[in-house]
């Protein structure tokens, strides 16, 4: 079974890595998209509404599968024979990061209902802020596979 995965590990690398991609683009996206909600709509106009829409399709077409496809194919990644020391730090960093930004995705998915139900509690600044969670943690990730501390 695990020789296998030796075999197509050049296919798994590259489906994990389009699905990092699309999972980072849509995570950094949805914040900006909240701070538009919030910033320039009241609740029930068209702009509201719209952003309704966008925020939805962007979490159920694009972040979620994104993210579903990016745990399965990092974990036949993990499991490839060879190919990660469990002994290093960086991939542990790279985990923590992975299920940190897992969190974040969840919480993101929580707020999409939120502002479905016209319930946000946070300002424009605020999204702002929150935006910086996915980037710090995609620098950690990306760091950590490539300098492999």
């Amino acid at each position: 079974m695990f020789d296998i995965l030796s075999t197509i590990y050049p296919f798994t690398k590259t489906i994990h890595i389009l699905a990092v991609i699309s999972w980072m683009a849509g995570m950094l996206y949805l914040p900006r998209l909240f701070v538009n909600h919030v910033e320039q709509t009241e609740i029930g106009d068209d702009r509201d509404i719209m952003l309704q829409s966008m925020e939805h399709k962007l979490l159920k077409v694009i972040i979620n599968p994104a993210m579903a496809v990016t745990w399965i194919f990092g974990v036949l990644l993990l499991l490839t024979p060879g190919l990660v020391d469990f002994s290093s730090i960086w991939i542990w960093v790279k985990l923590l990061s992975v299920f940190i930004l897992s969190g974040f995705h969840g919480f993101l998915s929580k707020n999409v209902k939120l502002f479905a139900a016209g319930k946000n509690t946070y300002t424009g600044k605020q999204w702002r802020l929150l935006n910086e969670v996915p980037t710090i943690l995609m620098v950690l990730i990306v760091s950590a596979v490539v300098f492999k501390y």
